[in-house]
């Protein structure tokens, strides 16, 4: 029977409520990156900083994770899931309400790290937990969940920041950078109880309680004979170092590459939308927040229906055309940096309604791609390559746009997204639909097909064929 019980089980209630629970992490990421950006105004004239520490400190988070993604995801596929679930949540708490007393630059630099270490660490952790429950045709809906959930952890920051100013005084900053320990205490109050990884179990050689906790859970009764000799058959011990072999070396290069691709264009327009909105003419006050308020609406807008059509078009097909989209949008802004502001808008905005789908299989493909036994430590390295990405994008758009101009700097944008379509057009596989066992094997079969861009063999044909 193998862990079909999984793959084919019916969304429950427990399923959301995990979802739910898995989504604590990118609200939290979407937060915290946010409400650094309001706060540090207030630090800077606080803590008397200059342009240097001031930029470690915006910085410092993107840091940390690159760490945490790095560190904890090899960590996760060796002690579980469960156990590391809590822990990283109960980090970012203490660090958080400890940002209130400082009295430093250096202080802050160092809890800001921890705090990206945190968050880093939880993408891997809690992606992986919930890709191995959820049924295989809900797994794009699920991840789109995520990522709409870091919208919103980054609007209601927008919202925190603007009240605790107006009606904490001098000393709001504290404040703001102390309230994310709130949201912590919620996101940890629903994982209590949160059972381990079925799969994780199998791999680590203990069907008996993978199957008590499948039947407990999704009231399904598999036997631990059934999912020992499921796994019989192709046990293997994991290592971070199977990443760089093989088929899982490209899959690595390509999760990396196109998570990169997608960040770069992305974070530019997100942290600095009111400044490169500014320079195609729409001021450096309220029109140009409020026209970056709608890019971000619409970023979230697009993941909608990319959470159905990854299920019913496919991974393959829809990241190939997702990226070739966005290139056409900043191709314009770029040979046209003096278009009106509506057009401005609209190619802004058709890039986030594009965006979608890459978005969401940022997290997605990395815990289909690989088995078990390194799917956390996947996820985790994805997660800190891309940051590469990000940082870059934090540092170097300002400096592009008062060097190169706007029109450059569009232009740059619409190579990187050009060149993560080419990356997408080569290497995306097939996983939609597909068994999570099936599609982190080795070797040939239905990798093959994915390749090409053929439909994937079915999953009944796909048991047909390992029997």
């Amino acid at each position: 029977m193998e862990l079909t019980a999984i793959d084919e089980a019916p969304m429950s209630r427990f399923h959301r409520k995990l979802a739910l629970a898995c989504s604590g992490g990118p609200l939290l990421d979407g937060y915290l990156l946010s409400i650094i950006g309001i706060a540090l105004v207030g630090i800077s004239d606080s803590l008397r900083l200059g342009s240097a520490a001031t930029a470690m400190i915006g910085v410092a988070a993107l840091v940390g994770m690159f760490f945490g993604g790095l560190i904890i995801g090899p960590v996760t596929d060796m002690v579980g899931r469960r156990v590391m679930y809590t822990i990283d949540l109960a980090v970012l708490l203490v660090a958080s309400v400890a940002c209130a007393f400082v009295t430093s630059a250096g202080q802050l630099i160092v809890l800001r790290l921890i705090i990206g270490f945190a968050i880093g660490a939880d993408y891997p952790i809690a992606t992986s937990l919930l890709t191995e429950w959820l049924p295989r045709r809900q797994r794009a809906r699920m991840m789109g969940v995520l990522i709409v959930a870091w919208y919103v952890g980054a609007t209601a920051a927008y919202f925190v920041g603007y009240l605790l100013a107006e009606n904490t005084g001098p000393g709001a900053w504290r404040w703001m950078l102390a309230s994310a320990a709130v949201v912590s205490v919620g996101v940890i109050a629903l994982r209590h109880g949160t059972p381990e990884s079925p799969r994780w179990l199998v791999a680590k050689g203990r069907p008996e309680e993978a199957s008590a906790l499948i039947e407990r859970v999704l009231r399904v009764r598999v036997t631990p004979g059934d999912l020992t000799a499921a796994h019989a058959s192709r046990a293997r011990r994991g290592s971070v170092t199977e990443l760089f072999r093989g088929l899982y070396l490209r899959r690595t290069a390509f999760c990396a590459l196109f998570y990169t691709c997608a960040v770069i264009p992305l974070w530019a327009l997100y942290i600095f939308g009111p400044k490169i909105l500014s320079t195609f003419g729409l001021g450096s006050g309220n029109l140009s927040n409020l026209g970056s308020v709608l890019i971000t609406l619409v970023f979230l807008l697009g993941t909608l229906p990319a959470m159905r059509w990854l299920e019913s078009v496919g991974r393959r097909k829809m990241i190939t055309w997702s990226f070739a989209a966005m290139v056409p949008p900043l191709l314009v802004l770029a040979l046209w940096p003096s278009a009106p502001v509506a057009i401005v808008i609209l190619c802004f905005c058709l890039y986030g309604l594009f965006s979608g789908a890459p978005n969401i299989l940022e997290w997605a493909y990395p815990n289909e791609l690989f088995p078990t036994s390194i799917r956390a430590s996947a996820v985790g390295m994805a997660v800190a390559l891309s940051r590469f990405g990000a940082a870059a994008g934090t540092y170097l758009v300002p400096v592009s746009l008062a060097h190169l101009g706007t029109g450059a700097t569009m232009g740059i944008g619409a190579a990187i997204t050009a060149a993560g379509w080419l990356v997408c057009l080569a290497w995306a596989e097939e996983t939609s639909n597909r068994p999570l066992e099936e599609v982190g094997r080795t070797g040939t079969g239905p990798d093959t097909f994915s390749q090409t861009g053929t439909e994937a063999p079915s999953a009944a044909g796909a048991s047909r064929s390992d029997e």
